[in-house]
């Protein structure tokens, strides 16, 4: 089961890759700086996961004027990720949740990818966001049970602009 608003976000330490290798991030340290997007995606390379980061990219501005900071989370290694990144002009922080723990732990992993289309990857994250304020609370939680559904980003904004 997914979480929901008001519960609290769920700790976590992902890998990301910089310019001067992979960096660790965990979230308890980012709380209270900032509020916080985890954008959660399927799998980096596929079209609608490269269209949603790379507008995300192009607005990041109007996330970071609403005092928050957007993460995109991924199954995908770290070097795969920045890869995408590079190619895609992605910017906002990619973190790799490879084995799928943080998936499984805020409620959003496939228990089958896309069987029909004979992707079968248990635990890949369905295409997901949720808001976490600066007290580590959930105030928005939005979960997409088909891969091509985008979060309500004007939904997302509205509720950080009430932060």
């Amino acid at each position: 089961m997914s979480l929901k608003v008001g519960d609290p976000a769920p700790d976590f330490t992902l890998v990301s890759q910089t310019s001067d290798g992979p960096a660790l991030v965990q979230l308890s340290s980012l709380i209270g700086s900032t509020n916080l997007v985890l954008l959660f995606v399927p799998m980096a390379f596929t079209g609608v996961c490269t269209t949603e980061f790379c507008d995300i990219s192009q607005g990041l501005s109007a996330y970071t004027a609403l005092d928050a900071t957007v993460l995109g989370i991924s199954g995908d290694n770290p070097f795969a990720q920045e890869a995408w990144a590079k190619k895609e002009g992605i910017t906002i922080q990619l973190l790799s949740d490879y084995e799928h723990e943080v998936a499984k732990a805020y409620g959003v992993a496939y228990d089958q990818f896309l069987p029909e289309k004979n992707l079968i990857m248990g635990g890949v994250a369905k295409r997901s966001a949720f808001v976490i304020d600066k007290t580590g609370i959930i105030r928005y939680a939005e979960v997409q049970d088909h891969p091509k559904d985008l979060p309500d980003f004007a939904a997302i904004k509205e509720v950080l602009a009430s932060l």
